[in-house]
């Protein structure tokens, strides 16, 4: 059964561009355009990785990675918060909901690539 990722972003062009790198290494890929949305799909699929922006529209990616730690059922998954603001505090605040990684825009694709298999297997 193939892994699954989900990809959280209020960019289209951000999810288009993740679901094709990730969906080429052969995972299963499920979207999101905003925190509710993402919250709403993480719990119902349980995926093995989850790309999250921090800023989307209804939660930020701060408060979905925050709720998603609190859950028993979410709890363990990976999750690498997606961000074009690369500041300090940022990072700092990420660590303190539970983000394993931080990743900032614009991303490698082939760095990206390696992170999935790295994780992933």
């Amino acid at each position: 059964m193939a892994k699954k990722v989900l990809i959280c972003d209020d960019d289209a062009c951000i999810i288009e561009s993740l679901s094709y790198v990730v969906k080429k290494e052969g995972y299963e890929v499920i979207t999101a355009e905003d925190g509710e949305d993402a919250l709403k799909k993480a719990k119902k699929t349980r995926p093995d990785l989850i790309f999250l922006d921090v800023m989307m529209p209804y939660k930020t990616g701060f408060e979905v990675c925050e709720e998603l730690r609190k859950d028993s059922a979410t709890e363990g998954v990976y999750i690498i918060m997606l961000t074009a603001k690369g500041e300090e505090s940022d990072e700092a605040r990420g660590k303190e909901v539970g983000v394993n990684e931080y990743i900032t825009k614009p991303f490698s694709p082939r760095k990206l690539r390696a992170r999935l298999r790295e994780i992933l297997g």
